[in-house]
């Protein structure tokens, strides 16, 4: 299963790579490839394969080169090119997002295993790496606890984030015209505005968009160090302040628009402007939080 996703991310990015142009011409070297991508030669191989059946890739004189244009068709779809860490943590998330799950609920590995179609130890990997955040607690015979936060880790949380993303934002706006950064950017704007004449219906789904966007911005700036600390983000920002449900479809519709005003910043290249939309939106995030803490405590 490791491999099957590890060959179907790496097509999806040799597919980019080719349809942004990034790969024109005489296509380079196994071993160039390979390198690029972060694969092995086996992999690498396969891929190769793939893109000359599919026809993206194509032999003129023996020299592998561009072929037709890539479309949307031809991406493996992202449940299947998802990690399995990767995919436990997004049905985590979903299971916390759609239930009403409270400081004090107990979390069984077994039914999680069920619920999510995945093997337990892989439920089990999950919640001991998550532990280390002190939001989650095993209970000995009994179990996982989830235990909720404070207000003060709440704040230090934060305080780190807009450092994080302040940084990240203004690197996104020196990438080169020609960064796939860019052309996410502009796909994820289109699922905005998309999401916002649905929102009556589709509120819930804020939550997905507004992971990705953040995690994109982040993009700019590679760190693992980051990504770790997404992690926590994620969790506490797309997900815990949504147990107040008294005013999500509002939160969610207003957090929308600021969106928008953030990703025309983005485009704009103004730092000025950049620096004004995110402090903006990471407040109303802040403020967001703060009040469902409240709520929680009531």
């Amino acid at each position: 299963m490791r491999t099957d996703t590890v060959y179907k991310r790496a097509f999806n990015r040799a597919a980019s790579m080719l349809r942004d142009g990034q790969l024109v011409g005489e296509l380079p070297s196994e071993n160039q490839l390979r390198r690029r991508i972060g694969i092995s030669r086996t992999t690498v191989r396969k891929v190769l394969l793939e893109l000359v059946r599919r026809k993206l890739v194509a032999y003129h004189n023996g020299i592998r080169v561009a072929g037709r244009a890539v479309d949307e068709n031809d991406y493996y779809p992202d449940a299947e090119t998802t990690p399995r860490a990767k995919h436990v943590e997004q049905q985590f998330m979903e299971w916390m997002l759609r239930g009403d799950t409270k400081p004090g609920t107990s979390i069984n590995e077994l039914e999680l295993a069920r619920q999510f179609g995945v093997a337990t130890n892989g439920i089990r990997e999950f919640l001991i790496r998550f532990s280390r955040f002190g939001l989650i607690e095993k209970r000995p015979n009994t179990g996982w606890l989830f235990k909720g936060f404070t207000e003060d880790f709440a704040l230090e949380l934060f305080e780190i984030r807009m450092m994080f993303e302040l940084r990240s934002a203004h690197l996104f706006s020196q990438q080169p015209e020609n960064s796939p950064l860019w052309t996410k950017l502009a796909a994820l704007k289109i699922a905005h505005v998309d999401l916002l004449k649905r929102i009556e219906s589709r509120f819930h789904d804020f939550s997905g968009l507004d992971n990705r966007f953040h995690r994109l911005i982040n993009e700019a700036s590679p760190n693992r160090f980051i990504d770790d600390f997404y992690e926590i983000i994620s969790f506490i920002f797309h997900y815990h302040y949504q147990w107040n449900k008294q005013d999500e479809k509002q939160r969610n519709k207003a957090a929308l628009l600021e969106h928008i005003t953030y990703i025309d910043a983005l485009e704009s290249r103004n730092s000025a402007r950049i620096a004004k939309a995110c402090r903006a939106h990471l407040a109303s995030a802040r403020a967001t939080l703060m009040r469902s803490l409240i709520a929680l405590e009531e």
